[in-house]
């Protein structure tokens, strides 16, 4: 016996089938234009899934890894449409209007001007994508990996917005709002400045933005901001109170701005591990190896010229252990992390050209 959940409504004739018939019907490309499926359809990972009946009406459609589907028919309505994997997929119908859409690892250009979404539109991995629509309104956005990407668009309004490694992002839209919620901008290098108009954020992620030096004195945020490889040295007056984060871990304006100030004691004095990494990334391996003191584990030369082993144990942590060499065209002295096991400077220099095996690891050159 079927349910409503099970019913197709057409235009002209009412039937009643189940879920297994629905699908098959359109697989065989016998369902007719105009369907109306009030529940969930699945096609996920179906390879010989081409096409949609027109007009089609469901409440949930998965087409996620359809490998074979080229396009989605017009009058397509679903309050949420899934079609992730979907590699043939390049562009969408037009008056297409979804509650949630995602369009994940797709090979999407564009979207069409009229495109509605209201709750959340993902875009994550569409490495292809290079626009979106004047006035694209939509609560959240995320476009993690869209690294084809280089402006948003002009009008756009969320509340959530992820942009993290759209490496070719530069260009904000003179107008738009990000209404108070999360702008995770993680990895943007070619990002140089955040707008004007951004007044009110509760996070800012601004991990690896490493072309970014400021922020706009209109920015307010509520609760963290993440810093680390920003060039940003100051805070605007108005967020001197916000809490600062470095790749997650909670820090203060000292560590943030005056690295200098930090010390191998104070280092190996912090009990937490994850906040004791971030003291020595800020602080630097070299200044710290010669604060703390290093033992010298080996010693040798190198075209480059002397190399050294140093290590420093940890409490409760691994012991940091770095090889000190020289470049043998620039004579600059690189210091380099490497396993806490290694024992001598040529495991060092093996584990570093990618050799497990000391012994496998016979270079003709160094340069």
């Amino acid at each position: 016996m079927t349910t409503t959940l099970d019913r197709i409504l057409t235009p002209s004739i009412a039937q009643a089938f189940d879920r297994a018939q629905i699908e098959s019907m359109i697989l065989a490309g016998r369902a007719p234009r105009g369907l109306r499926v009030h529940g969930h359809l699945s096609f996920a990972g179906n390879r010989t899934l081409t096409q949609l009946p027109e007009d089609l009406r469901v409440d949930s459609l998965d087409l996620s890894g359809c490998a074979n589907l080229t396009s989605l028919p017009e009058g397509l309505r679903a309050t949420r449409l899934d079609c992730t994997g979907c590699h043939g997929l390049t562009s969408l119908p037009r008056r297409l209007h979804c509650y949630e859409l995602t369009l994940r690892d797709t090979s999407i250009t564009t979207l069409p001007s009229d495109l509605q979404v209201e709750y959340r539109l993902d875009l994550t991995g569409c490495a292809e994508l290079q626009s979106l629509p004047e006035g694209l309104k939509v609560g959240s956005l995320a476009l993690q990996g869209c690294a084809s990407l280089r402006a948003l668009p002009e009008g756009l309004e969320v509340y959530f917005l992820d942009i993290s490694g759209c490496t070719r992002l530069a260009r904000w839209p003179e107008q738009a709002t990000v209404r108070v919620g999360r702008l995770n901008a993680r990895g943007c290098r070619a990002l140089s400045y955040l707008p004007s108009w951004m007044t009110q954020l509760a996070q800012l992620d601004l991990r690896g933005c490493e072309s970014l030096t400021a922020l706009p004195q209109t920015l307010r945020v509520s609760s963290w901001i993440d810093l680390a490889d920003t060039q940003i040295t100051e805070l605007p007056a108005q967020l001197a109170g916000a809490r600062l984060r470095w790749r997650g871990v909670p820090i203060d304006a000292r560590i943030a701005f005056h690295p200098e100030t930090i010390t191998a004691r104070e280092v190996l004095g912090t009990t937490n591990a994850e906040l004791r990494r971030v003291l020595l990334e800020r602080m630097g391996y070299e200044r710290f190896l010669s604060d703390a003191h290093a033992d010298e584990l080996d010693r040798d030369t190198d075209p480059g010229g002397e190399r050294r082993l140093l290590r420093v144990p940890m409490i409760n942590d691994e012991a940091l252990v770095c090889i000190s060499v020289l470049c043998p065209s620039t004579g600059r002295q690189y210091i380099i992390r490497v396993p806490p096991r290694t024992r001598t400077c040529r495991q060092a220099a093996a584990w570093i050209a990618g050799f497990d095996n000391t012994d496998d690891y016979r270079p003709i050159m160094e340069t």
